[in-house]
């Protein structure tokens, strides 16, 4: 079976590690800190859930970043003492001493990572997402079957663009236990649904830790499903150098596609002048 290496052992990069270790998605993980104590404590604590959880997931610790090199997939969650600066060198590194392994950066904050990683250090875009839209979908899904008396499963819904400030839902799109959630809700429902999602971000640590967990799966090979996650942009929608919330197809390899999904003309409107913010179109367009 793969190995993850997890660079912070935070709250995010520690319920990461928890979250894998119980699925049972790979054989070792490396939980790594330049705190070395608190990771090698999560690690341990970890551990010993197995026996009480069912699972033989093998947990290690490090100080050494550069000990993530090797690893099936690497994953940058909140590492101690570490500005975005620092993680940026650091995504850097990785990416010359590992050439194949994707890397998913867990944060809220970390679209930026994304973005300058490709920009700035030459990281191929196919080898780095970031994960946090998919905890923020997850929230939104989460509150609106809350709203709606429902199962969090029988909500669908795509959020795209750069959020949190220039979020998009493609609300034609979105359904209730398979009818359109414009028809299933009031508009009082969803007039409160759309004031309440702005609130949503950044979604909390066990949100963000789940996300990433099921990036990395599907990185593995483990799930053929699209998922929204950030993804530096090359040319879709006239738009390169910036990173954006859209669906992509993952595998072993990192990024296969990225999908641009049906919208009505207005949202598409609105996603585009979101990634195009402060961005001159390309192509001449």
């Amino acid at each position: 079976m793969p190995s993850v290496a997890i660079i912070g052992a935070g709250d995010v990069g520690g319920a990461i590690a928890s979250t894998l270790a119980t699925r049972a998605r790979v054989s070792t993980i490396r939980l790594i800190d330049r705190a070395a104590d608190l990771a090698a404590g999560k690690a341990l604590d970890i551990q010993q859930a197995g026996p009480v959880e069912g699972f033989d997931t093998r947990l290690t610790a490090s100080s050494d970043p550069r000990d993530a090199a090797g690893a099936s997939v690497i994953v940058i969650a909140d590492p101690a003492g570490a500005g975005e600066d620092d993680q940026l060198g650091l995504v850097a590194e990785l990416a010359r001493l590992d050439r194949d392994a994707p890397i998913v950066c867990a944060l809220a904050s970390h679209r930026s990572l994304v973005e300058r990683a490709v920009a700035e250090r030459g990281v191929p875009r196919a080898r780095i997402v970031g994960s946090a839209p998919l905890a923020y979908v997850s929230c939104v899904r989460a509150i609106a079957a809350a709203m709606l008396d429902a199962a969090p499963s029988d909500v669908s819904l795509l959020l795209l663009g750069r959020p949190p400030e220039r979020t998009v839902i493609v609300w034609s799109a979105a359904t209730l236990a398979g009818q359109r959630l414009e028809d299933a809700a009031t508009a009082a429902q969803l007039s409160s649904l759309r004031q309440r999602i702005p609130a949503l971000w950044p979604p909390g640590p066990h949100a963000l830790a789940s996300a990433a967990a099921r990036v990395t799966a599907a990185l593995l090979g483990r799930s053929r499903r699209q998922l929204t996650c950030f993804v530096a942009l090359d040319g879709e929608l006239g738009v390169r150098g910036r990173a954006g919330a859209l669906p992509v197809e993952l595998g072993p390899a990192g990024v296969r596609r990225v999908i641009i999904p049906s919208m009505t003309a207005q949202e598409r409107v609105a996603l585009e002048n979101g990634l195009y913010s402060h961005q001159p179109r390309t192509n001449g367009q």
